[in-house]
């Protein structure tokens, strides 16, 4: 479709060409197509302009795109820092290359909602010129002397404040201009949170007003620190009720969507939520993109929500215009859709300079389509959940979280994936009944900051018949970060706190009992070995009951010069492992870093002493069991007439480092799939490879064999009554 041609075609549109940019009148508000509309959109396009697309780029090539890799939602650029639209606002930066009586973003848009497409409008509110800057400078953010903030990237843009008259007031008028002009179903805002702490008079004097403290410095330990970050988080709140609020007024049924809530928790009042995490970079595992999914999930519970990933490049030295190797991105995107998330693909800039990347999101979101009835909805039939606590990082992580609290959930995570052993995510803030019965095992790898009423909670639900695993300094901290001179959940851990903490045990050995190694689960594989290498950081505590002590403490000894390395104590009774039979409940306790420990060294030993722990303490089949080579996560879904398996293959040589090159098939992977009660299986088919494998079943468990994984396998099992 040539230029002249699409135009003519969004023209003729009647209501979804939304205006006429020299008289400016509103468009027909569409009518709603469901309760939550946007729970249709199951595949999202986004194309972000770039200031000089108007006029370079071809729109028709595009829509074309969203329609063969049939999107039934797009996110196209409208305002913030550029108009792509002819905005009547004062001081909202029209494009320069948009030529006088042309509309890129309402064209474009109005050609996609002809095509029944949904039509989120992206704005991105971070930025102003120095027109602006010069008009209103109470927009700009300030540095931590006062001094207004240059764009970091770019200097010919001052950053602004995201919590001031900017966004409370300029940006209000973009969004319901834009809410009233156009047939959207919500504005969609990149940004929009702010870049960094804002020291500006209007931060300075509302925080002040709000809780009689300064804006805190860089100091971590500042005291006004965990006052200022609920702060801000109850600034964003308000600012996203004001912008709902004004895109509703013009249009009832359209949203506003941030990228990104202010503080997980809060994700669970939004209808629907893409979240952004776009790519891998440096050592970002390849199943990051599914963590993301889960951590939503968790908050989001069923409703819709998309994970938005990048075709580009990632790296911190932002290769826009470059794009990524197909197989990394498709890989990226398989794991977050077996996961739960709708895919989202994002590109920036409407001119291609690169389009290699066009046919691996074709065929990807082909097979989505194809396949969209197993895709849709469900439950995940998970036993075990790991538990995230973001109040951990902001308030007992702080300035070093990526190690103290993300390393640790990092290492469980990896030893469940490569153990294959389905599991979910739980938020901290969210341990209820609703939200944590239906698991049998939670696993709390160092979740630090624990509220009393939390820890009761988590003691409330071992008493019901739930097991634990919890590691290092789980409760050993309140919710505000402060230090507590017990466990919170000393009782239920069975230890008490001997005030120390060892920061970094050089050259020191777990000692596995000999007649453990033989005989107990949490031993299994490692029959033949007598010792492994311990934590780097552990907990000294004192048992305050009887435990079994299958793993004990070498304590750390001479590594130079080489003719002094050997154990000054051979063996100890300090144990390393509390494990405890509570009824119907098991608690496991490692007072060592165990999970952050594998994570950096990635030893065996560690990931299957996790494991072993987890199903030990689980104690109950799994779901589902995969047998055979490589690394795959593993998933499995309950929708009303149907269960999936996914099956997604991160074997590669470069698994751990970006970016994959190429696939590695590997295979024959037998599953064993334990039925729902009183349902048998009807058909078996495999959605990726093709073919329906022959299945066994017996004792309610089916098995088939799958004859090889190249990138990602769904078994699909439609069941029927028995």
């Amino acid at each position: 479709m040539r230029r002249r041609e699409f135009l003519e075609a969004a023209a003729a549109a009647g209501a979804s060409a939304l205006i006429d940019p020299r008289t400016m009148e509103p468009a027909q508000t569409s009518a709603p197509t469901a309760r939550n509309p946007f729970e249709r959109a199951m595949r999202w396009g986004q194309l972000a302009f770039v200031e000089n697309d108007p006029g370079r780029y071809d729109p028709g090539f595009w829509l074309d795109f969203f329609t063969r890799t049939h999107c039934d939602a797009v996110t196209l650029s409208a305002g913030g820092v550029v108009a792509f639209y002819p905005t009547r606002v004062p001081f909202h930066h029209r494009s320069a290359w948009m030529k006088e009586g042309t509309d890129p973003f309402g064209e474009l848009a109005g050609a996609c909602r002809q095509r029944g497409m949904l039509v989120l409008a992206r704005v991105d509110p971070h930025a102003v010129g120095d027109d602006a800057r010069t008009a209103h400078p109470e927009w700009i953010a300030a540095d931590d002397k006062g001094q207004p903030r240059r764009h970091w990237a770019d200097p010919t843009l001052w950053v602004t404040c995201a919590l001031g008259p900017r966004n409370f007031e300029h940006m209000t008028e973009v969004v319901r201009e834009i809410a009233t002009l156009y047939d959207v179903q919500g504005v969609f805002a990149n940004r929009w949170a702010g870049s960094g702490t804002c020291y500006c008079e209007t931060c300075r004097h509302a925080f002040r007003e709000s809780t009689g403290r300064e804006v805190p410095g860089p100091a971590p330990d500042d005291p006004a620190r965990r006052d200022y970050i609920l702060w801000r988080r109850s600034r964003l709140l308000e600012l996203w009720d004001r912008w709902d609020a004004a895109i509703r007024a013009a249009r009832p049924d359209a949203r506003f969507v941030p990228n990104g809530p202010p503080g997980l928790e809060n994700a669970e009042r939004a209808q629907f939520l893409a979240v952004d995490h776009q790519a891998r970079r440096g050592l970002t595992p390849p199943w990051d993109f599914g963590r993301s999914a889960k951590l939503y999930r968790a908050v989001m519970g069923t409703k819709p929500l998309a994970g938005l990933f990048s075709v580009g490049v990632e790296e911190p030295y932002r290769w826009k215009d470059s794009v990524q190797a197909g197989p990394e991105v498709r890989l990226w995107a398989l794991d977050g859709i077996a996961n739960g998330f709708r895919p989202w693909f994002a590109k920036f800039s409407g001119v291609l300079y690169d389009r290699r990347w066009l046919a691996t999101v074709e065929d990807l979101y082909r097979w989505h389509h194809e396949n969209e009835r197993y895709l849709r909805g469900g439950e995940p039939l998970a036993r075990i959940a790991v538990v995230y606590s973001e109040q951990t990082r902001d308030f007992y992580g702080r300035e070093n979280a990526d190690a103290r609290v993300d390393d640790h959930l990092r290492g469980i995570y990896h030893a469940l994936v490569e153990a294959r052993l389905p599991f979910e995510m739980v938020n901290d803030l969210r341990l209820d009944a609703a939200h944590v019965d239906r698991f049998k095992l939670l696993v709390l790898p160092n979740v630090a900051a624990l509220s009393d009423g939390q820890c009761r909670r988590l003691a409330e639900y071992v008493d019901g018949g739930g097991s634990l695993l919890a590691t290092f300094e789980t409760s050993l901290y309140d919710e505000t970060g402060a230090m507590r001179k017990d466990f919170g959940l000393a009782e239920l851990l069975g230890v008490s706190y001997e005030g120390q903490v060892d920061r970094r045990m050089q050259n020191s050995y777990l000692a596995l009992e000999a007649e453990a190694r033989r005989t107990h689960p949490l031993l299994e594989g490692l029959r033949d070995a007598p010792r492994i290498i311990n934590s780097v950081q552990r907990v000294r505590v004192r048992p305050t009951r009887e435990f079994p002590s299958p793993v004990t403490l070498v304590p750390s000894y001479p590594d130079l010069p080489m003719e002094q390395v050997f154990p000054r104590v051979e063996a100890t009774d300090e144990r390393q492992v509390f494990l405890r039979d509570r009824g119907r409940s098991r608690v496991v306790y490692f007072p060592g870093d165990l999970d952050r420990t594998f994570w950096e060294v990635l030893s065996p030993d560690h990931g299957r002493l996790l494991a072993n722990a987890v199903r030990w303490a689980a104690n109950e089949e799994p779901p589902v069991r995969v047998e055979g080579p490589g690394l795959f996560d593993v998933t499995v879904w309950r929708r009303e007439d149907a269960l999936t398996v996914h099956l997604v293959n991160l074997t590669n040589a470069m698994a751990m480092k970006g970016p994959v090159r190429e696939f590695v098939p590997v295979g024959p992977m037998t599953v064993r799939l334990r039925l729902p009660a009183g349902m048998r299986a009807r058909r078996l088919q495999l959605l990726v490879g093709g073919g329906a494998p022959e299945p066994s079943e017996s004792g309610g468990v089916i098995t088939a064999v799958v004859p090889a994984v190249r990138d990602h396998e769904v078994v699909a099992v439609d069941l029927a009554p028995v």
